[in-house]
């Protein structure tokens, strides 16, 4: 399909154009000789879902039909570029399908024995963890995910999962296999073993502090907060507050200070991605709240939609809207700079080339 992009085309935040064109598949800014169909609109690069898990249900893997229905929630969002972080699904074959949005794995999630959601994870002990990194890496597309803390029975309450020295040795054999790593963290304690042991990324990242963000600017780590999950730490807590009460006063803490301490980590420079955590019990196709919750926890609205557009693209190595990309965008019917809330109706959504 040729098409004639009629902008604003927002190829960054300083770089918009007044049109483009789709020849093939691909982006150029050069007119064609030949006429093409029209889409009018402003026009932004496919948006990037960092966190989300494709082939993951409540109670683990699910059916392959079930998996189809969520990449295509959120293809319909404008999410065309997913990173899944941790699948239980063998999903290869989305890249199989054209009509589907591009999918960055990171292989299953690696948990310490009985510390994450039953069904969800490869569970191993520490002396295990450098192997089934490996493991993971291969499997992958260039990420790793681990599980960093989880509630520890024996002291109720969130606890890191891993010794400092097996973290460093499991990171480094990632990384020599080309794959970066990433860790799902809630509480405080996990962060700095992380970050010294060399992690990439953290997800949630609820727990960061006045001690720790000066660690992740030094050693340029990023998170991808995820902040539609932590609306729902009240419901967790609640229903651990019996049998757990410090674990459910350490949740409703975390969820209390969630903006603050993700406002605090923007204004000191940490970089901050988009991510949904759709999947397990959270539905997929979501991508425009959570750009819209990082406005409320301060971001401008041009550093939210960095987060999702201009810079997230590269973080995952991927172009946006570059002469000669493979052209995944979305038109809205009005500028999204001035009101994020656009960003819930896309008008259409173009992927591989084709008018979705």
């Amino acid at each position: 399909m040729s098409l004639h992009l009629r902008g604003p085309v927002l190829v960054g935040p300083d770089d918009v154009r007044d049109e483009a064109w789709v020849l093939g598949g691909r982006i150029t800014f050069d007119r064609p000789a030949a006429e093409v169909a029209t889409l009018e609109g402003w026009v932004l690069p496919g948006l990037v879902d960092a966190h989300c898990h494709l082939g993951l249900g409540p109670h683990g893997e699910v059916a392959a039909e079930v998996t189809e229905q969520q990449a295509l929630t959120d293809r319909a969002a404008g999410a065309l570029l997913l990173r899944d972080a941790g699948s239980p699904a063998d999903t290869r074959w989305v890249d199989d399908r054209e009509d589907l949005p591009v999918l960055i794995r990171a292989g299953r999630h690696l948990a310490r024995t009985r510390r994450y959601l039953r069904d969800f994870a490869n569970e191993v002990e520490p002396s295990q963890l450098v192997e089934a990194v490996r493991e993971q890496a291969v499997r992958g597309d260039g990420w790793v995910k681990l599980v960093g803390d989880w509630i520890d029975r024996e002291s109720g309450d969130l606890a890191p999962c891993w010794p400092e020295e097996v973290l460093g040795a499991a990171i480094a054999a990632a990384h020599e296999l080309g794959a970066r790593v990433t860790a799902h963290c809630f509480g405080e304690e996990c962060l700095a073993p992380l970050v010294r042991a060399g992690i990439d990324c953290v997800e949630h990242a609820t727990g960061l502090t006045e001690q720790t963000i000066p660690l992740f600017v030094e050693h340029d780590v990023a998170i991808v907060p995820t902040l539609i999950n932590i609306a729902t730490f009240p419901d967790i807590a609640g229903a651990a507050s019996e049998k757990f009460p410090r674990y459910s006063e350490h949740m409703l803490a975390l969820h209390a200070r969630r903006y603050a301490t993700l406002a605090a980590a923007h204004e000191a420079g940490i970089r901050i991605y988009t991510g949904t955590d759709a999947g397990g019990s959270l539905a997929h196709g979501r991508v425009a709240d959570e750009v819209l919750e990082l406005r409320l926890a301060g971001l401008s609205i041009d550093d939210a939609l960095r987060a999702t557009t201009w810079d997230a693209r590269p973080w995952l190595g991927r172009p946006g809207l570059e002469e000669g990309a493979q052209a995944d965008l979305v038109v809205y019917d009005a500028d999204p700079r001035e009101d994020l809330a656009v960003l819930q109706q896309p008008k259409a959504v173009v992927l591989r080339g084709i008018v979705r």
